[in-house]
């Protein structure tokens, strides 16, 4: 094994460079033989040979650096005699490529070249030989790594980088201090899998830059990438010898990249630390307004040059800066700066009574450090609850104040500060008031009272309360069911009583009642029956006042109990902790408080007892599954099982007679006892071991090629393999999936190789991975510093395996069809493409239909195989199929013949035809004169055909000209629009359909019309306002964890870590990623700012995976969470803007599709109409249809008769809809009647009058089937009577309708899409400039911001490319947002949307999506229907798009305050719209569900470890039991049948 000592500058050169030392030394060399420390130097770089030579023979197993002290001495002291007896010989044949050792002693044969005293100064420089000592140098390694191949070393500013290339293809930079202590460390991957050649040099014209090759390619690399840090912090605390902090330029870079880097401070180096960072101090951070002359004192700290002679100022943002001086020395520099005027003061959000306003210091037309400070308004102060104190404002000082009973009055004192009232008599002067409270009343235990005080006419004026004050009333006859209740209350201040004679708790009166002692107390209940050590829950009545009656006082028998204090409940519960028992027993629980109670049932103890386990032994690597047998083993709360005393036995399952858990790994291999541990007390088993044997070893794979389909057997040699239980195989990169293998015997192990994926024929051999017992195979090598650097400790594995395309096989002559005659031989000759698999013949398996072919004859190109039974002729064609593997191709089909049978048959079926042929003769002398007749009677029907054809094109033609006509004149516009509370628009929105936490359908709120209309049915959504309805045994514990579980969410770090934790979970679906984001939305609403910044936080790290990557892809779906959350923000800040200014002519829109589709005749049962846009919902029959003006009575929706337009060829059904759509129209759908409640009563005289049905005894029967009645079946033409209601319903069957009118073609009514396009293109227009048109009263502040956002994120990663933004733009907003409400207007309006109205938004819908595409779309007469229809009106729409964007591009920059203000007031609008609590606990069950792998990366994360978020987390497992009641979510049950995108995700189209 090698030593690499560490390259280290040598100042004592002649030539004045410094010179880097490479010392290789072997083990051997303690044998004192000549040859093994080669010592080489060289100038500046090591020399390619010297280099080259050493890591090609040496490098041969893990290396360990060294830092080499005093070489120089080292090197020359054999020659001084410093070490007597030790010879030094020159290396002559590593020089000539011979073999001869010259050693400088007079009985050697060969002559050693003279060597003068100044070549033993720096070595390489003058020696024309390399030298070597015999005694090898020995130091102490300061790092160590596997498998290193190359080395280069730099020493920069006070720092030694080394930079070393590895043999799996990475490159490693170490940064040592002057102390040569690693300090930082970086890597980065070459070229996996391949190793660094040895000859790795810097550029020799730019030494920022490093050359280094592998096998297949050669790369420069930069030796540090510094603008990877954006902050000063990052940029220093990285410890990169390269990067430091550039000043004046604000940013991090390499030193020479800095301008003026020579002067003073303009330049820090990550050296000098992160103190050094420039910043700025605010000597007064807080100032009044009401101050006359403020200015600002700033102290100036770090690394920053002098700035005596430049040009600065203070910037405070919307260019506006105040001139700055600077003053104080050089080394304490103070700038002093004129704070901005009163009139450009920032304006006070409306719950703060201060303003956080950022200056920042300019210095020559650049902002460079920058701080906060705070102006602040007394005399706003009082009327908000102010977020931070001041300290010269009048303010009421806090006092606690005992509890009062309610009804009862009581004094209040309380104490002012700084309440100087010179001007007005508001108060006295005195600094205390007494404020006379009258009879306080509350209905629960307790209740909480603010306690404010009021100016004096001046009721918007509130004397400050930084710490509100508050007194508690409380009720005694309230919450005490007992008297240990009641009387327990004396420790909370409560002054209550019990009453025996009424068993109630009341106020204590004067003088005070003497009946203190309560009955003995009652045990209702007594759970589980386990182990001593087990937690143990009493319930009861009178079990103690407090905790300390308890103390003590609860036995199971003789055994004692100790209650918890924080599990007790006053009276109802204990949670004690039973204490161990000698032997088994059962016995009553008794607990003595002044009186003595025992419960009814008894608790028994029991002994588990630990017999044997199996198997008794297994390998040190761990991943032995054992069984351990014995009796009782389910009892107690708390197992372990012991390996060795130390190490735990994991992935337990146990019953009442078996534990079966996973062995760990073990250093040694030696036997080890095995302990069971109940409830953490004394083994339960003593003479149980299990022995831990030497690793299996895999010694070769064979063979080392598949074919892609995989299913090939590979045969695993070596030993150990009797200890193994499961194996399986895994391909890295390109297996899809790992294989099951199987154990034969103790040296041979079978796998089938992986199918591969993502390959191409021909590339390189991939590395191949193998678990024995579930644990990765690893040869023994030495322990790598995985702890500290675990993304470097790369497992490398020595199997290969190679993969090849599918071998092809094909018959002689290639024909894909084989005659056979059954009952003779049969031998089939395959040929075969030649592959470079080497596949044996007993991998090859051919089969004709279910029968195996034997192989007989295997060559490179060709299988003969043969068949000895017979060939079943039951079937007359069986395939020929051949498999290798996984892989099975079917060759050809076999088709079986008869013999003498096929030679009969045909002589029959020649006689038949003569026979035929004659008859077939006098037929067609028979049929030409038939013929001709059936022609003559053809021309006149086509004739007719074109006829019609004709009329149907002018009637098209005629409905196109007319209904162009505005379709507002039959529109009533003066109806309200049924727009959805925001609430409901939210709800729809975030959780389209159903809802995705409890499956349950929405049901609109409705209000009461009259008592004919219906019940009311009142929404009742989990996630709206309202009672929070769990257990009242759980909700503290509910309540606590819900708000610490809140506190985490609303800590920026952990949220981040959660979701990228969640997002690499593969059982974590689309589904629950969007239903995460919902629920966080609904969580955080109130805090709209928080939420935006970790939205755009986690569209960063999308944008930088996308940017790498296919830039334009982004956010084109919906697959993660920060997309989703980006849907929701998007829905929140568009939904004013939706409902005021996009509503009306949206709803307008749907009104005349509807309107235009009811204006033809609509078929009943498969819903296609005369007029649509969608031309799958087309009628295409010529249908005559004729208006019918029915005069209508109905009691209810405020009017009583109209006259309703309906045709003659609508069912009854279809009537109905009408009529009510007619009376019902300014009322919300979800409060119409249905049109199963209602019947149509036709009048026909005064006295006579029938019920109209679709289905009647009158209907008529076509083909035994019943046709739908409708108007023209009733011959309908009076007044008919809407009454309520008959509870009856129509069954609609099946339609079997059978058109007899004559046929025409069908495309002819394509005319009528283009009808309908006309009449409603004026509407159409409305929307889409509504949609892309900017309002100056009312402009989109949300997507003016979004769309800087993305702008800037293109900026920073050098994205250029204007169709990218374009294509950024559309996704986030008109494809992400638009097109959903588009589809979807029942997410904006109470409405009834059909499937057809659906058909014809989703052809506007597509309208829209071109509209925002970039790509020219190519149609022809073959394209669909729904994308010629609007394609004259594309480019046009595509214009308005362009401009759209350009408007909000040139709209002035909003600042981050502005934005916050907006979302702020976004918040506050609908502030108690969500019960919040039910969606953290909806989250809490991912957090649940996913516990350990959270945590793991709360662990990993550097802050989230800092600030120990993941012990904070860890404390929320009392919240598991109380959300174990809550309704079951998607995160606690199985999804089948789960879609990654439906409507309740919509993803944008790619444009």
């Amino acid at each position: 094994c090698l030593l690499l000592l560490s390259s280290f500058p040598i100042p004592s050169c002649p030539s004045g460079k410094p010179v880097e030392i490479l010392l290789l030394t072997a083990a051997a060399a303690a044998r004192s033989e000549p040859g093994f420390t080669v010592l080489r130097a060289a100038s500046k770089l090591f020399s390619p040979f010297s280099l080259g030579f050493v890591l090609t023979h040496f490098l041969t197993c893990g290396e360990i650096i060294f830092r080499v002290l005093l070489l120089e001495k080292l090197f020359t002291s054999p020659f001084q005699g410093a070490f007597p007896g030790q010879f030094v010989h020159g290396l002559e044949a590593v020089m000539q490529g011979g073999t001869c050792w010259c050693w400088l002693q007079p009985t050697d044969v060969c002559v050693s070249p003279q060597l003068q005293p100044e070549q033993l100064d720096c070595g390489a420089a003058h020696l024309q030989h390399p030298l070597a000592i015999v005694n090898p140098v020995t130091a102490t390694p300061i790092f160590t790594y596997s498998g290193l191949t190359a080395v280069a070393v730099a020493s920069v500013n006070n720092y030694t980088v080394v930079f070393l290339g590895t043999a799996s293809g990475g490159l490693l930079k170490i940064n040592l201090d002057s102390t040569m202590k690693v300090i930082s460390r970086r890597s980065i991957s070459v070229a996996y899998g391949e190793p660094v050649h040895p000859i790795m040099q810097f550029d020799p014209s730019d030494s920022t830059y490093l050359y280094l090759m592998t096998s297949y390619q050669m790369t420069r690399v930069k030796v540090a990438a510094c603008n990877q840090y954006p902050t000063c912090t990052e940029c220093l605390a990285a410890a990169d010898a390269y990067c430091g902090w550039c000043t004046m330029e604000t940013r991090c870079s390499l030193q020479h990249e800095c301008m003026n880097f020579t002067g003073a401070n303009f330049w820090a180096s990550a050296s000098e630390g992160v103190k050094q960072c420039p910043s700025m101090t605010i000597l007064e951070p807080e100032i009044n307004i009401d101050k006359e002359n403020p200015a600002l004192i700033i102290q100036i700290n770090g690394t920053i040059p002098n700035l005596n002679g430049t040009n600065i100022s203070c910037d405070y943002g919307n260019n506006i800066r105040t001139v700055a001086r600077v003053a104080g020395d050089y080394v304490n520099q103070f700038i002093y700066c004129s704070l901005l005027s009163r009139e450009k003061y920032p304006a006070f959000p409306d719950d703060q009574d201060h303003v956080v306003v950022e200056t920042a210091l300019r210095v020559n037309s650049k902002n460079i450090i920058r701080a906060n400070f705070t102006i602040y308004d007394c005399k706003r102060t009082g009327n908000i609850y102010p977020k931070r104190e001041k300290i010269d404002c009048p303010r009421i000082v806090p006092a606690s104040l005992d509890p009062m009973p309610t009804g009862v009055s009581r004094d209040i004192t309380i104490s002012l500060a700084n309440a100087t009232f010179s001007k007005v008599n508001e108060f006295p002067e005195s600094f205390s008031l007494f404020v006379f409270c009258v009879q306080l009343h509350t209905s629960e235990k307790t209740d909480l009272f603010p306690v404010n005080l009021q100016l004096k006419d001046r009721p918007d004026r509130f004397i400050d309360s930084p710490e509100m004050m508050t007194v508690e009333v409380y009720n005694c006859a309230t919450g005490s069911a007992d008297c240990s209740q009641c009387l327990g209350r004396e420790d909370l201040g409560h002054r209550c009583v019990w009453s025996e004679s009424s068993s109630s708790c009341r106020l204590q009166g004067e003088p005070p009642q003497t009946s203190d002692v309560c009955p003995a107390p009652e045990i209702k209940k007594v759970r589980p029956e386990c182990n001593g050590g087990t937690l143990l829950t009493i319930r009861g009545r009178n079990m103690g006042r407090r905790f300390s009656d308890v103390l003590g006082a609860v036995r199971i028998g003789s055994v004692q109990c100790t209650p918890l204090p924080d599990r007790y409940v006053v009276s109802e519960a204990i949670v004690c902790q039973t204490g161990e028992a000698q032997e088994a027993f059962s016995d009553v629980v008794t607990v003595n408080v002044s009186r003595e109670g025992k419960s009814r049932e008894r608790y028994s103890y029991v002994l588990p007892v630990v017999q044997s386990i199996a198997p008794l032994n297994g390998p040190k690597a761990g991943g032995t599954r054992v069984t351990i047998r014995g009796s009782k083993l389910d009892v107690g709360s708390e197992l372990r099982v012991l390996v060795n005393t130390s190490k735990q036995c994991t992935d337990l399952s146990r019953n009442d007679s078996t534990i079966t858990c996973t062995m760990p790994s073990a250093e040694l291999t030696a036997a080890v006892p095995v302990c069971v541990q109940f409830e953490n007390k004394s083994c339960a088993s003593y003479d149980i071991t299990f022995k831990f044997e030497k690793n299996p070893v895999i010694s070769d794979i064979n063979p080392k090629k598949s074919q892609i389909s995989g299913g090939r057997t590979i045969t695993l040699e070596g030993r150990g393999f009797e200890l193994v239980q499961n194996v399986s195989m895994l391909v890295r990169g390109i297996g899809r999936e790992q294989t099951s293998c199987r154990v034969h015997t103790d040296t041979v192990i079978t796998c089938p190789s992986p199918a591969a994926s993502n390959i191409t024929v021909g590339s390189k051999p991939a590395p191949v991975d193998f678990y024995l017992n579930g644990r990765l195979y690893a040869d023994d090598r030495p322990a790598l510093d995985e702890e500290m650097y675990p993304e470097e400790a790369l497992h490398i594995s020595k199997f290969s395996l190679e993969y090849y395309a599918d071998p092809q096989f094909f018959t002689a002559k290639k024909e894909k069809w084989i005659k056979h005659h059954p009952g003779e031989p049969l031998t089939l000759v395959i040929h075969k493409e030649p592959d470079s698999l080497g596949l044996e013949s007993n991998e090859y398996q051919v089969k004709i239909g279910l029968i195996s072919c034997e192989i007989q004859i295997v060559s490179d190109k060709v299988i003969h195989c043969s068949v000895n039974e017979s060939l079943s002729t039951s079937e007359r064609q069986l395939p020929v199929t051949i498999q290798v593997g996984k892989f099975n191709y079917t060759i050809a089909m076999l088709h079986l013949g008869g013999g003498e049978t096929a030679i009969i048959v045909s002589i029959v079926i020649c006689s038949i035809l003569l026979v035929l042929s004659v008859v077939a003769l006098f037929v067609f002398c028979t049929k030409s004169r038939r013929a001709e007749r059936y022609w003559q009677k053809t021309l006149l029907q086509m004739e007719e055909m074109e006829s019609q054809i004709r009329e149907e094109i002018r009637k098209g033609f005629a409905e196109l000209q007319t209904d162009m006509t505005d379709l507002t004149k039959e529109l009533n516009r003066s109806q309200g629009i049924p727009f959805l509370e925001y609430k409901h628009f939210v709800t729809r929105t975030f959780f389209p359909k159903c809802s995705s936490l409890y499956e349950e359908c929405y049901i609109l709120p409705t209000q009461q019309l009259s008592s004919q209309v219906g019940s009311q049915v009142q929404e009742t959504h989990p996630l709206l306002v309202g009672e929070w309805k769990i257990p009242e045994n759980c909700r503290p514990n509910m309540e606590e964890g819900i708000s610490l579980f809140s506190t985490l969410l609303n800590n920026k770090h952990f949220l981040i870590v959660f979701v990228h934790a969640l997002e690499q979970q593969k059982d974590f679906a689309v589904r629950d990623r969007c239903n995460l984001a919902s629920l966080l939305t609904i969580a955080l609403h109130g805090k709209l700012e928080y939420y935006t910044s970790i939205m755009k936080d986690l569209l960063v790290d999308l944008i930088d995976a996308s940017a790498s990557k296919n830039p334009k892809l982004m956010l084109r779906r919906t697959e993660s969470v920060v997309e989703k959350m980006l849907t929701n923000w998007m829905s929140i800040c568009m939904y004013s803007y939706l409902r005021e200014t996009v509503g009306e002519p949206f709803f307008l829109l749907i009104c005349a599709i509807k309107q235009q589709i009811n204006k033809g005749s609509i078929d009943a049962i498969t819903g296609k109409a005369r007029y649509t846009l969608n031309e799958e919902w087309l009628l295409r029959e010529n249908i005559e249809a004729k208006p019918r003006n029915l005069n209508v009575s109905f009691q209810g929706c405020g009017m009583d008769s109209l006259s309703v337009r309906a045709m003659d060829t609508d069912t009854l059904s279809q009537v109905k809809e009408k009529i009510l759509e007619a009376f019902c129209k300014n009322v919300p759908y979800s409060q119409w009647p249905r049109v199963e409640d209602v019947d149509l009563e036709w009048f026909a005289t005064s006295t006579d009058s029938y019920i109209l049905r679709d289905l009647d005894d009158t209907s008529v029967v076509e083909d035994g089937r019943k046709k739908l009645n409708t108007l023209a079946h009733y011959k309908v033409n009076l007044p008919a009577l809407l009454v309520l209601p008959t509870d009856e319903s129509v069954e609609h069957k099946k339609s079997h309708r059978q058109s007899h009118r004559k046929k025409v073609l069908p495309e002819i009514y394509l005319t009528r899409l283009l009808s309908t396009k006309g009449t409603l293109q004026k509407f159409l227009d409305d929307l889409f400039k509504a949609i892309l048109s900017i309002r100056d009263d009312k402009p989109p502040v949300a997507v003016k911001y979004f769309f800087d956002f993305l702008e800037e994120q293109a900026e920073k990663r050098g994205i250029t490319d204007p169709d990218t933004m374009h294509i950024w733009k559309t996704n986030s907003l008109p494809l992400r947002f638009w097109v959903n409400i588009l589809k979807n207007p029942q997410f904006v309006f109470d409405i009834d949307k059909t499937d057809h109205i659906d058909a014809c938004l989703s052809v506007i819908a597509q309208a829209f999506i071109d509209a925002c595409s970039l790509s020219d779309l190519q149609l022809g007469k073959d394209s669909p229907t729904n994308k010629l229809l609007y394609a004259k009106e594309i480019p046009e729409y595509r214009k308005i798009v362009q401009r759209y964007y350009k408007q909000i591009h040139d709209m002035p920059p909003l600042s981050e305050q502005e934005m916050n203000a907006h979302l702020a007031e976004e918040s506050r609008k609908y502030r108690n719209e969500f019960n919040t609590n039910v969606a953290m606990a909806e989250i809490y069950k991912y957090a649940k569900r996913y516990r350990s792998q959270i945590v793991a990366a709360l662990d990993a994360n550097p802050t989230t470890k800092r600030t120990q978020l993941q012990h904070k987390f860890e404390q929320l497992g009392t919240c598991t039991a109380a959300a174990a009641h809550l309704p079951v979510s998607p995160a606690d049950r199985g999804r089948p049948g789960r879609q990654p995108h439906d409507e309740a995700h919509p993803a944008p189209a790619q444009v």
